[in-house]
């Protein structure tokens, strides 16, 4: 059994405002838990727990352009460090990122 994840990106006004997350047990192939992911992304969404997004020393939330740029790099999975802490999963662990863009679910 691993913890697979699926994580929301709340984005408003181009900036990341937060992140939810729902997680779960599962066993299987890794394309077979990403597709359950997909799957479960919409109805997930209300009853995932709720985490806060990191704020620079003004106050201000970071833009969703230095997010995606991370992204790109690999290094996203240090903002989602509280996350991967309350659910107990090892580094890397398998999980789906869905936007939340100005409060639409992008789930593909």
């Amino acid at each position: 059994m691993e913890t697979i994840l699926n994580i929301y990106l709340i984005i408003d006004n181009n900036h990341v405002t937060g992140y939810r997350c729902k997680a779960y047990e599962m066993d299987g192939k890794d394309d077979e838990k990403i597709a359950f992911l997909k799957s479960k992304a919409v109805e997930d969404f209300a009853s995932a727990y709720v985490f806060d997004a990191p704020q620079n020393k003004k106050g201000e939330y970071m833009p969703y352009k230095k997010f995606a740029k991370l992204e790109s790099q690999g290094m996203q999975y240090r903002l989602f460090e509280e996350i991967f802490q309350k659910f107990k999963v090892p580094e890397q662990p398998l999980i789906c990122v869905t936007p939340v863009v100005d409060g639409e679910i992008w789930a593909k």
